[in-house]
């Protein structure tokens, strides 16, 4: 039976994945900061651990044969860890990426989160093993909070870059797709692009989130960037990623936003809207009500 090793085993990506893959028949060990029993079903094994020395993680690299890749997970240390893993009998790595890997690193805005994403991609396709990077289209959760903050209580919702287009995954097509990515070694040394089934401009995401909330009709204007970076950095994000972000709507403006069908040649099924992403996360986006 195989054995899964899933580092940011807590986070956003790694705890549903991990409860994906205790569906399957497959032994998993998980790796995060502040996991706790009732986290994970009795099946999990589960570690807590400072990856930013990963030698401490040579016992449970022993016991795996693939290893799921986190980048905010691993940070600094994707090289050394890789080393350790080849080193101490994985076979396999997957590794979690972005669309916008291949751009300057000081113009992408998650890397003041700590997603070391183009190190982490280096070191995996350097390692030696076979892998795979699954490179997911930027998250459009920091604008949709933005957007849904107006719509539950005014008139008026300021939007940014109201052209600006980009094709948002649902986390879990996401999910899906790397948990197949773990589960099927016929997949080596493959660059999987995932993305949502469309590209939608941040004027078309303000309108489905005032469709969803039963807020139609509501007027549309466009927000300064300014503005924009001040409501998001309100909102409990890093001015530096407020910033960063609303450079990346700039440069981008006008660019045709990648869409693929990755999740569907993957996971059987088309991906999920971002209507249905907003309806599955109306609670948490204070929606209902």
């Amino acid at each position: 039976m195989k054995t899964i090793l899933i580092t940011g085993a807590s986070g956003a990506i790694g705890r549903p994945l991990v409860l994906a893959l205790a569906q399957r028949r497959v032994r998993l060990r998980a790796v995060g900061r502040s996991i706790q029993s009732r986290d994970f079903p009795s099946k999990v094994d589960y570690v807590n651990t400072d990856l930013a020395e990963p030698e401490r993680l040579v016992p449970e690299l022993e016991k795996a044969d693939t290893l799921f890749v986190h980048p905010r997970a691993v940070g600094a240390s994707a090289a050394d860890l890789m080393i350790l893993a080849a080193k101490h009998g994985v076979r396999r790595i997957v590794a979690l990426s972005t669309l916008d890997v291949e751009e300057d690193p000081a113009l992408q805005p998650s890397r003041s989160l700590g997603d070391l994403n183009r190190e982490v991609e280096q070191a995996v396709m350097g390692s030696g093993l076979p892998w795979v990077c699954v490179r997911a289209s930027p998250y459009a959760r920091p604008v949709v909070d933005l957007l849904a903050s107006q719509a539950r209580v005014g008139a008026v919702v300021g939007v940014p870059y109201p052209s600006f287009a980009e094709a948002p995954v649902h986390e879990r097509d996401l999910t899906e797709v790397i948990a197949r990515t773990l589960l099927d070694d016929k997949l080596e040394e493959r660059v999987i692009e995932v993305t949502g089934p469309a590209a939608m401009t941040h004027q078309e995401l303000a309108e489905v989130i005032a469709e969803v909330a039963g807020r139609r009709p509501l007027r549309f204007e466009e927000m300064s960037p300014a503005t924009a970076v001040n409501q998001l950095v309100a909102n409990g994000l890093s001015r530096a990623f407020a910033e960063g972000l609303m450079a990346r709507c700039a440069r981008e403006l006008g660019r045709p936003a990648t869409v693929t069908d990755e999740v569907h040649q993957l996971t059987g099924h088309p991906a999920h809207t971002f209507a249905t992403w907003v309806a599955d996360n109306a609670g948490q986006l204070h929606l209902l009500g």
